[in-house]
């Protein structure tokens, strides 16, 4: 079994990195080359919200309350096609 130290050093690393990236895209958004317009970072972000959220959030909504997991769908495919315009 894990430690409490482990498992709050891990998570305060992890949050590190987040911030260390939140961070070079901020710098990088100054300097006039951001990252965020990116077609790749839109893409990816698109396919990491669908794989992990949309596949374990559905399953839990299914095997909860039946039909309203569909907007877990919605939400992605609607990004997908109107989140150029929405950029």
């Amino acid at each position: 079994m894990l430690g409490g130290y482990f498992i709050v050093i891990v998570s305060f690393l992890y949050l590190s990195i987040l911030f260390a990236i939140a961070y070079y895209g901020d710098r990088r958004a100054d300097q006039g080359r951001s990252i965020i317009a990116s077609p790749y970072i839109f893409a990816l972000s698109i396919a990491v919200y669908a794989t992990a959220w949309t596949f374990y959030g559905s399953v839990g909504r299914a095997a909860s309350s039946g039909v309203s997991f569909l907007p877990i769908y919605l939400g992605p495919m609607l990004t997908f096609i109107l989140g150029w315009f929405l950029i």
